[in-house]
This record gives C-alpha cells, sequence and structure tokens, in this order.
C-alpha cells in the first residue's frame, strides 16, 4: 500500500531547515501511527513537486530517514515503511469517558501553580514599547561569537565533556574561569570545593532554602522583593519575615532576634535598584557572626554599574563564613541560558552538591564547556562593556523622559542596573493602569507582586530599559505619562 502524497503537507510554524521539516513530518506520520511498516512513501520527485521543493531534499531526508531506521530502501522499488521503526503506544488513548479519576484536590499535597509574578503578556514582543525587565536584546549580543564557542565544544576533543555523566563533577574549565577571573572583581577568592555551578539564580536560591530552612527556622526577606523568592521561601513553611528597605537596602537592626537566615540583594536591591552602603555591609556582617545568622547574598545585577567601580560583595567582606554569594550569566548573557554559581564554605557546598545531584545530576555539559570557551575567549568581557554602555545611554534617556514627563522614582535615585522602581500618584492602582498601557502598546510591570503585604503596593511599577531600544524611550514614556493623568483626571482609582 502506498501512502498518498496529498497526505504530506509542510507546516509553516514548525522551525527548522526544510529538509529537517520532511524529516518531521514523515517521522510523526510513522509515530502518530499514521503510516505504517511496509507502507511505500512518495518517491522523492512526486514529494519534491507536491511540496514545492528540491527533490534533492527530499532525497537527503529519506537518506537521514533510512539511516535512524524510519525507513528502508528497496532497490529502484523506492522508499518503505521499515519493520523496524519506532512504533506508536499500544494502548487506548481514547478519552475517559465514564471511569473514574482521581481527585487531584485531594492528591496534591503542596500548591505550586500560584506564583505571584510580575503582570506581564505572553506576547510583550509584540508590543511596541517593552519595557521589560531581565529580557535578552539581540541587538547586544554577538550570536556569531556564541556559535563558534558553541561549535568548538562540540569538538572531538570535547566529547567526553558533552557525552559522560559527571555525577556530582562540574566543568573544571568553567570553575577555574568563575575562580580566576569572575570572583576577584567582586573581591571573592575561593577554592574550588567552595564553588558549585547551578541552574541560574532561582536554582541557586532554591537549594539554599531547602538546606537552611525548616518549619523551626526564621528566614527574613526584603519587601519589596523578588516574587520567585518569596514563594520558594513560602513552600519550605519556615517562619518568614519581611523587612521593609529603605534607601540604604535591608536595615541590619529591623532583624528579628530569632533570625537564623537573610536574604539580601546588596549590590542592586530587586527591584528598587538601591546599593547597600558599605557602612551597612559591616553591620550586617558582624551581626551575622555574633548570632549564627547565615547571609544568602543574591548578587543581583553587580555588573551594570554606571557610577564608579561596583562595590566590594558581602563575600568578599565575610571573614567568619556567614555569606553565600549566588551569581548568574542569565541577565549578562541571556535568560534562556539558565547557568549560575554559588560559593560558599566547602561544607554548605558539599551538601548543595549533593541536593543538586538528586534532582538533575549536573547542569548539561554541553552548556557549560561552551560558557567556559564564551569566558575564557574575552567574549564575556566584550559582552559586558557592550551592554553597559547600551545600557547607560538608556538610562540616560529614561531619566531625562521621566523628569520632563513628571513621573516619579520610588526612593533614592540608583546608580546602576536595567530599571527604574517608579511610583505613580497616591491611589493610582498600576495593576490597571498596566492593563490600559497595552492598548497603547506599551508594557510596564506593575508593583504588586514584589511585596508581601498588599498594602499600598498597587502604586508602584517598574520601568525596564534592557528590551527596548533608546529612539523608543521617550514616546513610551510620553504614554505612560499621558495615561496616569487620565486615570487622575477620570477620578479612576
Amino acid at each position: 500500500m502506498s501512502i498518498p502524497v496529498e497526505s504530506l503537507f509542510l507546516d509553516v510554524e514548525v522551525t527548522g531547515t526544510l529538509q529537517q521539516k520532511v524529516q518531521r513530518l514523515v517521522a510523526e506520520g510513522i509515530l502518530s501511527g499514521r503510516f505504517r511498516p511496509g507502507e511505500k512513501l512518495p518517491s522523492s520527485r512526486k514529494l519534491a513537486e507536491h511540496l514545492g521543493i528540491s527533490r534533492i531534499t527530499v532525497t537527503n531526508a529519506y537518506t537521514e530517514l533510512v539511516a535512524d531506521e524510519y525507513l528502508n530502501s528497496r532497490g529502484r522499488s523506492g522508499y518503505y515503511v521499515s519493520d523496524s521503526a519506532p512504533t506508536p503506544p499500544d494502548f487506548d488513548l481514547s478519552g475517559p469517558g465514564d471511569r473514574r479519576r482521581i481527585d487531584w484536590s485531594r492528591a496534591i499535597g503542596r500548591r505550586f501553580d500560584g506564583p505571584a509574578l510580575p503582570l506581564r503578556p505572553a506576547n510583550w514582543k509584540d508590543h511596541p514599547y517593552p519595557f521589560i525587565y531581565g529580557q535578552a536584546d539581540p541587538t547586544l549580543f554577538s550570536h556569531q561569537t556564541w556559535r563558534q564557542c558553541a561549535l568548538q565544544a562540540l569538538g572531538q576533543r570535547d566529547f567526553e565533556i558533552l557525552t559522560a555523566d559527571r555525577y556530582e563533577a562540574d566543568d573544571d574549565r568553567l570553575v577555574e574561569h568563575i575562580q580566576r577571573h569572575i570572583l576577584p572583581r567582586r573581591g571573592i577568592a575561593a577554592r574550588e570545593e567552595e564553588i558549585l555551578i547551578t541552574m541560574g539564580a532561582q536554582n541557586a536560591l532554591w537549594m539554599a532554602a531547602q538546606i537552611l530552612l525548616t518549619q523551626r527556622r526564621t528566614a527574613v526577606v526584603e519587601n519589596p522583593t523578588y516574587p520567585g523568592l518569596r514563594e520558594i521561601l513560602m513552600q519550605t513553611r519556615c517562619h518568614l519575615v519581611p523587612v521593609d528597605v529603605d534607601d540604604g537596602g535591608l536595615p541590619p537592626d529591623a532583624l528579628p532576634p530569632d533570625t537564623d537566615v537573610v536574604f539580601t540583594t546588596v549590590s542592586h536591591h530587586c527591584p528598587t535598584n538601591v546599593t547597600m552602603p558599605l557602612e551597612r555591609r559591616r553591620r550586617l556582617l558582624d551581626m551575622a557572626a555574633e548570632r549564627g545568622i547565615v547571609l544568602v547574598e543574591d548578587d543581583y545585577e553587580f555588573e551594570m554599574s554606571f557610577k564608579g567601580a561596583p562595590s566590594p560583595s558581602l563575600k568578599s567582606m565575610d571573614e567568619a563564613g556567614s555569606v553565600i554569594h549566588i551569581g548568574s550569566f542569565s541577565k549578562s548573557l541571556f535568560p534562556g541560558l539558565r547557568l549560575g554559581y554559588l560559593v560558599a564554605d566547602a561544607e554548605f557546598v558539599r551538601e548543595a552538591r549533593a541536593l543538586r545531584t538528586l534532582v538533575l545530576r549536573h547542569p548539561p555539559g554541553h552548556i557549560q564547556r561552551t560558557v567556559a570557551y564564551f569566558l575564557s575567549l574575552g567574549h564575556y568581557d566584550a559582552q559586558i562593556n557592550r551592554m553597559r554602555r547600551a545600557y547607560a545611554t538608556r538610562r540616560a534617556v529614561t531619566a531625562e523622559a521621566i523628569a520632563r514627563h513628571g513621573l516619579t522614582i520610588a526612593g533614592a535615585t540608583a546608580t546602576g542596573g536595567s530599571s527604574f522602581w517608579m511610583a505613580a500618584p497616591e491611589g493610582i492602582d498600576t495593576d490597571l493602569l498596566t492593563r490600559r498601557l497595552y492598548d497603547r502598546g506599551v508594557v510596564i510591570e506593575p508593583g504588586r507582586g514584589f511585596f508581601h503585604d498588599q498594602d499600598g503596593a498597587n502604586r508602584f511599577y517598574r520601568l525596564a530599559y534592557s528590551s527596548i531600544a533608546s529612539e523608543k524611550i521617550p514616546d513610551g514614556i510620553r504614554r505612560i505619562a499621558e495615561e496616569i493623568a487620565g486615570l487622575g483626571d477620570a477620578g479612576v482609582r
């Protein structure tokens, strides 16, 4: 039996080369059970004419499918679905009908599906004025150099790094570069056994919370703070104490006496971007040493300092071993990378390494080696310099537009980062403001999700400039100001 050529068509939404698309549509037909062993495929000529592509593309696709045992070639007869091709599951895929189903509302022991994340539309890229935080700007990233590093990591010399199960171990070259080049910029000296590669800062924060906290322990978190961290801490069921930040970040003297762990962003507080003064850092470290408190330092956007060199990290000033330092490449390279690191006392790192092994073994070897090459060949430093220059320009343009249109920056003016923390006039609900701005092509992030207590939180919002071109910023700010004025005139609160 022959498979009719009309049953094969290319999906324009599918990514990849034409050859890959042909391979995929044949393989999916076999895996779904539509094409069965022994059935003959259309000739390469007929399928090429039907799809409007070259015959050699179809021939190459068929050849790859033969190599993968989806098809076999029978001399001059053509290509057939192989008897050894992967087969679809041999069970009933029909709906449940009247069968009894498990009650998941009772079966689920803990809930993870309701994090208070910043409000943003899924299609924010389609809006011409995206003031969205933490997203990569492709115009600032050298795809060519990244591709070269990725190809180098795919070479025969690094094949074992790519394919081996390293159990608990990390890529030696990546760890060495972090140890010798990244950490010294933060004033940190660390041994190899004090460094662990993580799947980004979020993964590192989760591991720290899992290891350090129980229902009997007290954790302090900044208010406002990164919403993902607050959700992580709430899942531990610890006693969670939010402490309001001021113009200097977290005030150490506000810590409750029974504090066990403090989570803080001292370089640039999230989301206000204020930097904790050195004297306050020393006070926090002294209290930690005296009371046995562990300090978890999320080194949030330390590279993005525009007025002078970055301040020394909390970890670099730590003489008692109280600080767990967390860094990430997700903001400095691109968020989809999901690669970071933590630095702490070797005893803590052993626990974190064991926990990581239980969950995911280790981050993918190819990604680790690609980043190692990207760092060691100087591309990372070039990337940071490129981002710093672009962000400094965008920050200046944004600040000027904010001042011209009479908008309000909340708290102290920060000296770095990639966003502004803003306050709308009293009574303006920024959730409503955000939704109304969608119709004008503007995307901002309302502040509600950053706060532990919702009282008064709805008047704040964040304006990020990492994803918007400088020339679009003034018009976007103008639209925000007009919408705020319109809400005020209409008495909408």
